[in-house]
This record gives C-alpha cells, sequence and structure tokens, in this order.
C-alpha cells in the first residue's frame, strides 16, 4: 500500500482498538512486578510477581494472534513470521520500580482522568509495551488481509528486568541471534541514539560504635532513582528536636528514641534538576543537630559531599563532552546493615571519563572517611550514529506525522538499546510536553501519560516499522 494508505489504516486501526489498548495496560499495571529476587525458582528468576506480569504480556500478545513464547521467564517474545528469518524487533518491559509513598490515585489500577492514565507502568513500560504488541497486530491483520508476509519477521521482545540490571536481555542474547534492527518505546521521541555510560557505587560506613546515636536510617526504594522520603531513627528525646514543616517531621519512636522524617522531591537518577535529596535532608539535619558520634559524623560528613551537588562538583568526578550533557550523581538508597551505614549512588557519565576513574576518586574519600566503597555496575557509554538509515527512517516518520523538524539526541538514562548493536530508543515521551501538576513522572509518584501521546507513538511505530522492512538486511 502506499505512505498515505498506510498512515490513514494506522489511524484507523488505533481509533478502533484504543479500549482494548487501555484494557490490556490496565491488565499489567495490577501488578506489582517489583524484582524479587528472594522468592525467585527455576523459570521464574526475577521472582512470582514479575513473572506474574511477563505472562499477562504474553498472554495480551496471544489473544492478538501472535506467537509466543516464554524464554526460562527470564523475558518473553511474540514473532509476527516474514519471509525471511532476519528479523527486526521492538522490545519493552514489564517490570517497575517499587510503587514508593505520596500517591493520590491506586498505582495499581488505571485511572484515567481528564485525556491521562494513572499508574505504575502506564509510562514506564508497561504501557509502551502494549502499543509494542498491537503494533505487531496491525501487521497481523494486514498480512491475513492481502496474504502477503512481511519482508522479515517481526519480534516483539517483552523484557522483564529492565529496571534493576537489564539481566534478561543478557540472557536473550546469550540464546538468539541479534535482530537486523531494534527499538526500544521506553524513553522520549524524536529519539536516543546515545546513551552515557552509568556506574552504580555502595558507600558503606565504619563501624559506628556503642555511643552511636543512629538506630536506623531508612530512605529510597532504588539505586537509580532520587527518594522524596526517607527517615532516620535516633536516640534522642523527640520533643527537644526541632521541627520543619513541609520539610522535617519529628515524633517519639519508643524509650529514648525520635523518629526524623525528611521530604523532599524525588525524581529519576539520569534528571536530577529540581529534585530535593529527601536523605540528603537529613544528613544536613543530623548533622546541625549534633545527633552523631565522631564515626558517625565523619561517615556523613562523606555523604554531605555526595548529596552537595548532581554533577559530580563536590566529589571532583564532574565531566562533560561534545556528545551527552555533563555528568549527573546521585544518591539513592540509605540503609542500617549490621551497625554500618550503607549508602548507594548512581553516576550517569560522558565519554570524556570512565566509571573506573570516577570509582577510584569517590574510593579515595570514601577511605578519608573510614568508609569502603565497593562498585556494584558499570555500563560503558552507547552511541549509534544518527546518519544510520534506520535512525533516518525512525526520525524522518516521527517529523512526518507530528510536523516537527526534530533531531536525534542523546541521554543520560538507560535503555534497553545500549546492549544491541543496531539500536534505539524511540519515544513515547515528550519531554517537551506540559502536564498538569497532578500527573507525575516516570518512577515518581501519579506516574502518568497523554492518551492522545500514547495514541501518536502507535501511529508512528507501525508506520516506521512498515518503513524499516524496506530497508535492505
Amino acid at each position: 500500500m502506499s505512505d498515505e494508505q498506510l498512515k490513514q489504516r494506522a489511524q484507523e486501526y488505533v481509533d478502533e482498538v484504543w479500549e482494548d489498548i487501555v484494557h490490556d495496560i490496565d491488565y499489567l499495571v495490577q501488578v506489582e512486578s517489583v524484582e524479587d529476587k528472594d522468592h525467585a525458582e527455576p523459570g521464574k528468576p526475577w521472582g512470582p510477581a514479575p513473572y506474574e506480569a511477563l505472562s499477562r504480556g504474553l498472554k495480551v500478545a496471544s489473544n492478538l494472534g501472535l506467537d509466543t513464547h516464554d524464554v526460562d521467564g527470564y523475558l518473553g517474545y511474540a514473532d509476527l513470521p516474514g519471509e525471511s528469518p532476519k528479523y527486526l524487533a521492538t522490545i519493552g518491559h514489564t517490570d517497575v520500580v517499587p510503587l514508593g509513598t505520596g500517591w493520590d490515585f491506586d498505582p495499581l489500577h488505571v485511572t484515567r482522568k481528564d485525556g491521562y492514565l494513572i499508574g505504575r507502568g502506564v509510562l514506564d513500560d508497561k504501557g509502551p509495551t502494549v502499543l509494542s504488541l498491537y503494533a505487531a497486530h496491525f501487521f497481523a491483520r494486514e498480512v491475513q488481509r492481502t496474504g502477503h508476509k512481511l519482508p522479515y519477521t517481526l519480534r516483539a521482545i517483552i523484557g522483564n528486568n529492565e529496571e534493576t540490571n537489564m539481566g534478561d536481555v543478557e540472557y536473550y542474547l546469550a540464546h538468539y541471534p541479534e535482530p537486523e534492527f531494534l527499538f526500544t518505546p521506553d524513553a522520549d521521541f524524536p529519539l536516543i541514539c546515545g546513551e552515557k555510560g552509568r556506574v552504580g557505587m555502595s558507600i558503606t560506613s565504619g563501624e559506628l560504635g556503642s555511643d552511636a546515636r543512629i538506630a536506623d536510617f531508612e530512605g529510597g526504594t532504588v539505586s537509580n532513582a532520587i527518594p522524596g522520603v526517607a527517615s532516620v531513627t535516633v536516640r534522642a528525646d523527640a520533643g527537644q528536636l526541632p521541627q520543619e514543616p513541609g520539610t522535617i517531621e519529628v515524633a517519639p519512636a519508643g524509650d529514648g528514641l525520635a523518629k526524623v522524617v525528611a521530604h523532599g522531591k524525588g525524581g529519576h537518577a539520569s534528571m536530577p534538576e529540581g529534585t530535593v535529596n529527601a536523605i540528603g535532608l537529613l544528613v544536613d539535619y543530623l548533622l546541625q543537630q549534633g545527633l552523631c558520634n565522631a564515626a558517625e559524623r565523619q561517615y556523613l560528613g562523606l555523604l554531605q559531599r555526595v548529596f552537595a551537588s548532581t554533577d559530580g562538583t563536590s566529589l571532583g568526578i564532574d565531566a562533560t563532552d561534545d556528545l551527552f550533557d555533563p555528568l549527573t550523581s546521585i544518591g539513592g538508597t540509605i540503609r542500617m546493615r549490621d551497625g554500618r551505614l550503607v549508602q548507594t549512588m548512581d553516576v550517569r557519565y560522558p565519554k570524556s571519563t570512565t566509571g573506573e576513574a570516577i570509582a577510584r576518586k569517590v574510593g579515595e574519600a570514601a577511605g578519608a572517611a573510614g568508609a569502603s566503597l565497593h562498585v556494584d555496575s558499570d555500563m560503558v557509554p552507547f552511541y549509534t550514529s544518527p546518519d544510520s538509515p534506520q535512525i533516518q527512517t525512525l526520525v524522518s516518520t516521527y517529523n512526518e506525522l507530528t510536523g516537527d523538524h526534530a533531531h536525534a539526541f542523546t541521554i543520560g538514562g538507560g535503555t534497553y538499546a545500549r546492549h544491541f548493536k543496531r539500536a534505539a530508543a524511540f519515544g513515547p515521551h515528550d519531554s517537551r510536553q506540559q502536564m498538569p501538576d497532578w500527573v507525575g513522572p516516570e518512577h515518581g509518584p501519579n506516574e502518568g501519560v497523554a492518551e492522545a501521546q500514547l495514541k501518536l507513538a502507535l501511529r508512528i511505530y507501525i508506520v516506521s516499522i512498515a518503513r524499516l522492512m524496506r530497508l535492505e538486511y
């Protein structure tokens, strides 16, 4: 069919199936699919809830007439066989970050309000994953209507471990050949062709001593998100501690104990601008009020340097280059473990530095404060030339269907694209759009997305896939 016919049929298809799509997004959102390795078992490597979400995603695909496969519970995929065994692919994911606090809506059901969908995963990434399955369904119907297969097999991969270590794609690539090209609907439009490196670290304090003032410290849910709420339990008289309305709350917590809760403004680790780290607020409060012994003061002083900047300048790890935005650095979680405090860090870095160099400097600072550093993970930067035919196809299709004149760009976030040789991250979010105050971001409370944006994305995906199928591989 001609391009004009393709665009018209895509629009008609989206209008026809939209209520089914919202229903299926809600079907996935109902599962609190946070990684739970403590309850993992053969066939369910990420835990029972992530597996349930994966199973539901495969059921949606099967109901759409696609050929589904469960890859040992690590992830799954749904195929529309083509003339060639070579395949083009999409990849979304059905796992989510923890719900966290601060929700005004039920995080485990889709709420529709004023043209928006609200719920954990509607944007990252259950909603977009459902779009990828329906994009494949569009072509399945066209094949049935015309009797002509696509030139290449179309595969919709359903990931299940993106929010933590992406062990699902590592397992997949160890057992299956690479696609000729792949895009993930788990990012921003117009198109992401590069991603910063990411090094995750844990800073563990020394022994706090028998005279420690801190009895417990809990902040953050995952290392790759900035916590909006954190709490510390200290050996002190709650009545003698000052409160700061809207920021610091103090309450008795038992004999001789006080619980101090800090309220900041959370967000994604790769976009710290405008956030307020609740752990950092508590670190400042403990030092200001003298709620620490000498060992604790030394460690808290180190953490002050961690939280003093989000570009790494306070630790001497700042960096930038001509391909990426400047380095970002945040503290994600803090816990008390075996009498020691453990603070995690998430650093997104450009090509002008390395994870090793960053860890070396942070390790030196930790050692000087009597603490130790452990590197939990390190992923190097990823970059695909925006001049490649596939990238040009996706960007031009986006511009054509939106009337925009946008270009591919790089980000600090990490997506599945970095694991593949020929890949990109392609929408559906548009960070330039203004949303109501009650609509939250991915990883945050009240996570939401405009229905109109998802509808537009599905049209873009359908037309883009059709055009990718015309290229030679």
